[in-house]
């Protein structure tokens, strides 16, 4: 071949050429290929570009002779399918599809052999090609349906190994959040504690919401804390996390009280990604011997005592929110006596913000009182599912929160 020809060649397929004149039993307009052609032989590039304008095709083809050259070409737009022959004067055989499949691990690669390469069309295959053609031998009808298929193919492909990835990164997670929500820490039977947690965000196990029961071993003493992180999503659920787990820890290790909120307010400043973010929360100590309970509030409503089928608010002196003045936070404890048998009610208000019917009024404490009123069991399992099913049937889906609730009981 002349060396003018082959500038010609060269000059008409390097650039973009799209296909005209295409047959009207062609595929559809809307779907548009970028086609990269790796072959050294200037008659056989012309050769594909003409069967690539008779497939009809709406394509872009862009030639090149070398590997070298075809990595420079990837280094702009990935196209969508390369047609590769298999004997290049830089790369040959099954190292030339790895050197592609690595560059651009997401565009189908069709090979390109010789009329006795069948076998190495069938190892091109098994090493990441999507398809082989025999030159000599394809025909438009053929290299239409070869380059429609490889590129769907590998577009299933790259589909299915993202969605395995993301159940993988689900099912880590789902175990990762189950380990983090917490299993109470009970020795005596006369205590009992009874939890629910819902998430606010779709498809989540923890949100920012928090709940701990922990009984200390000398004393028979059990501590309880729920609290609501500000805001909804990761961060306040790995903040809620965290601040649980540094409660429970400053408990077993004997701190209470006034300073045990100081310290959990000082991790919450050391950990919050922003400095908007707080959290309420309410602490209590539960002596079932002496029967009788300590409330600590920080920015947290009241719990309610639970007695014979009523319940009524715990009247108890009220602080600030850990975070809102950090170091300058005064916790003042409330004594509350207990009856002999009953219950604390802890809750977040995820409970009680969502609307009590089709208007605008919302169930508030006082509409929890009625239902724990109403309540067709007292038994704390059925009584948390009824509680939260009932405030979930009236909000009918209108108000979105994390939800916590706690029920820790004396006989």
């Amino acid at each position: 071949m002349s060396t003018h020809v082959r500038a010609a060649l060269t000059g008409a397929l390097t650039g973009a050429v799209t296909g005209a004149g295409i047959p009207a039993q062609a595929a559809a307009p809307t779907e548009s290929y970028r086609i990269l052609l790796v072959e050294d032989d200037a008659g056989d590039a012309l050769l594909v570009e003409e069967l690539l304008a008779d497939t009809g095709l709406t394509h872009s083809l862009t030639w090149t002779q070398t590997m070298a050259g075809a990595l420079a070409e990837l280094g702009g737009q990935t196209p969508d399918c390369v047609l590769l022959d298999l004997h290049l004067p830089d790369a040959s055989g099954v190292g030339a599809i790895q050197t592609l499949e690595a560059a651009c691990p997401h565009t189908a690669v069709i090979v390109l052999t010789g009329l006795a390469e069948s076998r190495a069309g069938v190892q091109a295959v098994a090493n990441g090609a999507q398809d082989y053609l025999v030159k000599g031998q394809v025909t438009a009808d053929l290299l239409n349906r070869v380059v429609r298929y490889a590129v769907h193919r590998k577009q299933a492909e790259r589909a299915n190994a993202e969605l395995r990835e993301n159940r993988i990164h689900a099912q880590e997670n789902t175990r990762l959040e189950r380990g983090l929500l917490p299993a109470p820490l009970l020795h005596d039977d006369r205590v009992g504690a009874a939890m629910r947690y819902l998430p606010g965000r779709q498809r989540a196990l923890l949100g920012g919401d928090f709940l701990d029961v922990v009984q200390t071993g000398g004393e028979g003493t059990v501590h309880a804390v729920i609290g609501d992180v500000s805001g909804h999503g990761p961060d306040e659920a790995a903040l809620g996390v965290c601040l649980r787990i540094t409660w429970r820890a400053l408990v077993l290790a004997g701190h209470r009280g006034s300073e045990l909120l100081g310290l959990l307010e000082q991790v919450l400043v050391a950990e919050r990604p922003r400095d908007d973010m707080f959290a309420t929360c309410s602490t209590v100590t539960l002596d079932p011997g002496e029967r009788t309970a300590t409330v600590y509030l920080a920015g947290h409503h009241e719990p309610l005592l639970c007695a014979d089928g009523a319940a009524r608010v715990v009247r108890a002196a009220h602080g600030p929110a850990l975070g809102i003045v950090p170091g300058g936070g005064r916790w003042r404890p409330t004594e509350v006596p207990l009856p002999d048998k009953g219950a604390l009610l802890l809750y977040t208000d995820g409970l009680i913000e969502g609307y009590r019917g089709p208007g605008k009024e919302r169930l508030e404490t006082e509409g929890l009182v009625e239902l724990i009123a109403r309540a067709p069991e007292q038994d704390p399992d059925p009584l948390l599912d009824h509680l939260i099913g009932t405030a979930n049937t009236l909000n009918a889906g209108r108000h979105a929160d994390d939800l916590a609730v706690l029920h820790l009981s004396w006989t």
